[in-house]
């Protein structure tokens, strides 16, 4: 899914992550919201009241920070307050929320007749054009994911070029739970809509987790906004 910048939808707010200083629209990076007592919490679909403050570095990156008193430190002079209270397990709980976010997003897909399943379905509707995003669970055999993914090349007459469907950091048996389905070890979506709202989810997730095939390029961003007037801020 191509990235939406600042210069394609003036309607998509930047925000600044408070620790890299890298900048990301609200969808692509993880508010922290700061409750009346001081906690900090994910707020991962920013409604939260009050304020907040945005990160979008990985999980690892996340955890030095924790460990080292950045996160703590950067968030103190931002919100001028020594009265910050990190929840335990921060990293651990926007990694859960995430997927959680995106498992059930994909079973909401699936209720609604936007995903098929089966080898046999999705090669078959692959070649004929008709899916938009091919994901593959962590423990689909490489020989599966290949032949899955020439049929998506063929279909999208993308031979040569290498495409291929994302590999999920969740096995069969997350995947199967989440559609109410059995042996769910490729899933094909075949609404484009849906395909946006799933990878949406799963990019963030992919994002997070710091993914090789995470579709957010911040260094791009960042080159977008140059010279452009826009409203950046790592605190709302």
């Amino acid at each position: 899914m191509q990235r939406t910048t600042l210069n394609e939808n003036r309607h998509s707010p930047i925000r600044k992550c408070i620790l890299s200083g890298e900048h990301g629209t609200r969808a692509q990076l993880i508010r922290l919201a700061l409750g009346p007592d001081g906690s900090i919490a994910p707020d991962l679909f920013a409604k939260a009241p009050g304020r907040g403050a945005w990160i979008g570095v990985s999980g690892e990156e996340l955890s030095k920070a924790l460990a080292k008193g950045k996160l703590a430190g950067l968030l103190r002079r931002a919100f001028k307050t020594d009265k910050i209270d990190i929840i335990d397990d921060l990293t651990g709980r926007i990694d859960r929320g995430l997927e959680k976010a995106f498992l059930d997003r994909l079973g909401l897909e699936a209720r609604a007749g936007h995903l098929i399943l089966g080898a046999e379905k999705i090669d078959s509707a692959s070649r004929s054009g008709q899916v938009k995003l091919l994901l593959h669970a962590s423990d689909a055999s490489a020989d599966g994911s290949g032949k899955r993914d020439q049929a998506w090349r063929v279909g999208e007459d993308a031979e040569g070029s290498g495409k291929g469907g994302v590999k999920l950091p969740v096995d069969r048996d997350a995947l199967s739970a989440a559609l109410g389905r059995q042996n769910a070890v490729h899933v094909a979506l075949i609404n484009q809509k849906a395909a946006e709202r799933v990878m949406h989810h799963l990019g963030r997730w992919l994002n997070f987790k710091g993914c090789s095939n995470a579709p957010f390029d911040s260094a791009a961003l960042a080159a977008d906004l140059r010279g452009n007037d826009a409203d950046i801020s790592a605190i709302d």
